[in-house]
């Protein structure tokens, strides 16, 4: 990596929009649809969305730290699994964004999106199961988990691939 890409990717524009959408991933960990066995979230629209738009290392900032610090502020319990399970979703969704199909970068944003709801899945799945002790209230929360993830897997994508924010981020650096 030369110096000048390093200073791009960590100058104050790069620091002010991770830390932009860390704050909407804070907030919209507040804001919940109560399901059964818990909450239903919107966050992982802003996940995905920063995944598709920004490189693995702010990516894992948006969806992992800002994910943990929504937590810890409103829920803690959870809060080590969320920066695990949206850390590895987001750094996933950016990898495969930006890299997997450089040519065809809507495909490599379906794949990255699809990909990292899974892992999301998986971890938020196996984590509840240990954090609360219990395989059952694991499986009850997995439909909504499922739902989450799907919701913000396509919000992402739509608002990324089809509404042009991509493109306009892309403008703008």
């Amino acid at each position: 990596m030369s110096t000048t890409n390093s200073f791009r990717r960590y100058s104050p524009r790069w620091l002010t929009t991770t830390a932009l959408f860390m704050a909407m991933n804070v907030v919209l960990s507040a804001v919940s649809i109560p399901v059964p066995g818990g909450h239903f979230y919107l966050c992982d629209v802003i996940i995905c969305t920063a995944a598709i738009l920004f490189d693995p290392v702010a990516a894992f900032f948006v969806g992992g730290v800002g994910s943990f610090l929504g937590d810890l502020l409103f829920y803690p319990a959870p809060m080590f699994v969320s920066l695990a399970a949206h850390g590895a979703q987001a750094v996933i969704i950016s990898l495969c964004a930006h890299r997997l199909w450089p040519g065809r970068r809507y495909a490599g944003a379906v794949a990255g999106v699809t990909l990292g709801a899974v892992v999301m899945v998986i971890g938020y799945t196996l984590g509840r199961a240990y954090v609360y002790a219990t395989p059952e209230y694991a499986v009850l929360k997995l439909p909504y988990e499922i739902l989450q993830a799907a919701v913000g897997a396509a919000g992402g994508v739509l608002l990324c691939c089809r509404a042009g924010l991509r493109e306009y981020f892309e403008r703008k650096r």
